[in-house]
């Protein structure tokens, strides 16, 4: 008999609702990031020090925890223009000067990839690769 079936024995520990918001925000940008083929292992490390950021921001916030797919986004993206160059890059505007999403709102829930530009949203953020403009 495994001792975790026994009465009272210790079994996992439930995930909090933060660590849930904060892996949920981390699994939407690695899924942006793969689906624009850029997820080599010097830009997830990115995303993992923008969620381990992001935590502290969170626990002294916690109400702020919807907006974290949209701060984890906009982190990662920060990071890589410093770094790589403009990501993701607009897959609407096929002429002009190649130019970079944005993500809205800057601080809110439900953050979208948006082009200025053209005016559109063009996808959910964790949705890239299914990004077809409305």
């Amino acid at each position: 008999m495994d001792p975790h079936d026994e009465p009272g024995a210790p079994g996992p520990r439930p995930v909090s609702p933060l660590e849930q918001a904060l892996h949920a925000a981390r699994a939407l940008v690695l899924a942006d990031l793969v689906a624009r083929e850029v997820a080599e292992a010097d830009v997830v490390s990115l995303v993992e020090e923008s969620v381990a950021h992001r935590r502290w921001w969170v626990e002294q916030w916690p109400d702020g925890a919807g907006f974290l797919p949209g701060l984890v986004a906009q982190d990662v993206q920060d990071a890589l223009l410093e770094r790589h160059g403009r990501w993701p890059l607009c897959p609407v505007c096929s002429s002009g000067d190649p130019h970079a999403l944005d993500v809205e709102p800057e601080l809110g829930p439900d953050p979208h990839w948006v082009c200025h530009k053209a005016g559109v949203r063009v996808a959910a953020v964790g949705t890239l690769g299914g990004a077809t403009p409305s």
